[in-house]
């Protein structure tokens, strides 16, 4: 999700387009969350682990 954030945030960025750069932000903050919720052993949404 992480990576998939960024690839939209800088495709938004460099088209102009509004939208894409907002939905890459949205989804690079909702993997970073994740990630560092996975990381400190919190379960997120009854899993442990995210693939």
């Amino acid at each position: 999700m992480i990576v998939l954030g960024l690839l939209l945030l800088l495709a938004g960025w460099l088209t102009g387009v509004s939208l894409l750069y907002t939905v890459g932000a949205i989804v690079l903050i909702v993997g970073v969350v994740f990630f560092v919720l996975g990381n400190v052993g919190r379960p997120v949404g009854g899993r442990r682990v995210w693939y």
